[in-house]
């Protein structure tokens, strides 16, 4: 009874927020309390939520100090660099602007944050995606999917509980699957190259310049031909056939590479004048990365790319908890980059909208998963799904465990997966002469999909951040996630290693 009604309870969240008939947090709390009390334990339920919301403090405070710690990175001037080198590279082609957030959202995921990810890449991708007038569940996507793969790091997390809960070393696990997630990452790189080219097709009958005019006559504000001229020397556009070409003369050329962001508000081009001081009010919220932006700090940019490789090297390191270091972290970056209380305070105030986003998802996402642990649900499920395995099946436990660990991980927590149903499985696979490192290097093939969960706070950050539905964000994203997934696994298989 528990195991049907798990799947049900999971099932009518995904399905409610999936056709936008309640909100994500409205879903997270209401949903579980009522199958809490068809469950019969009722009366446990404000139990089941503090516990809930203790094993989730930590995580909250985590992604509240990094994002203010990050967006004030942002505001400073940190990460313009290597925007600015991937925008460079997009140009003004839909096809290279999905690929570039690829590399970037791949890039950025090395310091095994998937918040801290987010954060950068929607802040330096939103900008041309809405100008573009792309889709910007492609950007949520493609951005979760990489992250994903990336997210097997060993200072990620999962690679980590699994090595925990099998008792192994987390490099034994990492290093002999580096080939098969090097195939996973760049099934993610093919991916982005062909849905940017379906979104050049799209595309294909605008010109850049004709959006630029659309925008003028409508008041708003003008791309920046910030970086020149573009390549050849002419006007970039997307032809019918779907490839960027150039046209000759340089008015209304727009460089996107050149500044940070890419798509700053302000100076007007031969295109048309533009309001230096227009805002993002008329894009729906749009607002890119200003080159010229009044936070800058350039001379302190070593400070606080010290400061950042520090605080990544004491999380990896783990020489004080991840919360604790993004609460010092943020405070010391506040304190040095403005030292001002006012300035201090509108940082803060710039950030809260995200910060409340996240950390209210955080602990609506507490009741979800107090309920699913605290009435049995996830240990009945669990149980349910190995008993099904056929004996035949004793000695492919690997690649049981690879294709559980798909549906697995995004319908459970990773600590609900790792440190419960792994263990049982890898028990299994011991009775049939299947070492536990196997399983546990198959136990990660899922990530792919796990991080657009909806039982994974950083997902919040990034569709809070690039203003779009979840339940769109999933329909779009899962497919595409778990074919990542299966290649990941497929390659493992294929190479020896699971």
């Amino acid at each position: 009874m528990l195991t049907i009604l798990g799947f049900v309870m999971i099932a009518t969240f995904l399905v409610l927020i999936m056709m936008k008939k309640m909100s994500p947090i409205a879903a997270l709390v209401l949903i579980p309390a009522l199958f809490c009390v068809f469950v019969g334990k009722g009366a446990h339920l404000g139990d089941y939520v503090l516990d809930g919301v203790g094993n989730l403090a930590p995580t909250a405070a985590m992604l509240m100090f990094a994002i203010v710690y990050f967006g004030v990175m942002i505001d400073v001037g940190l990460f313009d660099p290597i925007v600015r080198g991937i925008l460079r590279f997009c140009k003004a082609d839909p096809m290279r602007i999905v690929v570039g957030t690829a590399v970037l959202a791949a890039i950025v995921s090395l310091d095994g944050d998937g918040s801290t990810t987010f954060m950068i890449t929607v802040s330096a991708m939103y900008p041309l995606y809405k100008r573009l007038k792309m889709s910007l569940v492609v950007m949520t996507g493609v951005a979760a999917t990489a992250n994903g793969v990336m997210n097997t790091l060993p200072w990620g997390g999962p690679t980590a509980r699994a090595a925990t809960a099998l008792k192994v070393d987390a490099a034994d696990i990492f290093v002999p699957m580096i080939p098969a997630l090097a195939c996973g990452l760049l099934a993610v790189f093919i991916l982005s190259y062909v849905l940017g080219l379906r979104e050049r097709r799209r595309l294909g009958v605008l010109s850049l310049d004709e959006v630029l005019e659309s925008e003028t006559r409508a008041g708003e504000p003008v791309l920046v031909a910030a970086g020149g001229e573009a390549e050849d020397g002419g006007r970039v556009s997307f032809t019918k056939g779907g490839s960027a070409g150039a046209g000759s003369g340089s008015s209304g050329a727009v460089a996107l590479g050149g500044g940070a962001g890419a798509d700053a508000v302000g100076k007007a081009d031969a295109s048309g004048p533009a309001d230096a001081d227009a805002d993002a009010d008329d894009d729906d919220g749009f607002q890119g990365l200003d080159p010229d932006r009044p936070t800058l700090r350039p001379k302190l940019y070593w400070f606080n790319a010290g400061l950042t490789v520090l605080l990544l090297t004491a999380m990896i390191m783990e020489w004080l908890p991840i919360p604790v270091l993004f609460l010092l972290g943020a405070a010391l970056a506040l304190t040095v980059n403005f030292p001002h209380m006012p300035d201090q305070k509108a940082r803060i105030a710039a950030h809260a909208e995200n910060v409340l986003n996240v950390t209210g998802m955080v602990f609506a996402a507490a009741v979800f998963t107090g309920v699913l642990t605290g009435t049995g649900m996830v240990d009945s499920m669990a149980d349910w799904l190995v008993s099904t395995i056929p004996d035949g099946m004793g000695g492919q436990m690997g690649l049981v465990t690879g294709l559980l660990s798909i549906p697995l991980t995004y319908f459970m927590s990773n600590d609900g997966f790792y440190f419960g149903v792994l263990p049982v499985l890898a028990e299994a696979g011991q009775a049939h002469g299947v070492s536990n490192l196997e399983i546990a290097r198959a136990s990660i093939a899922g990530q792919a999909l796990h991080m657009s969960s909806p039982l994974v706070p950083a997902v919040y950050v990034l569709v809070g951040m690039a203003k779009v539905e979840f339940g769109d964000h999933t329909r779009f994203t899962v497919k595409w996630a778990v074919l990542t997934s299966l290649v990941v696994l497929g390659a493992g298989i294929l190479f020896g290693i699971i």
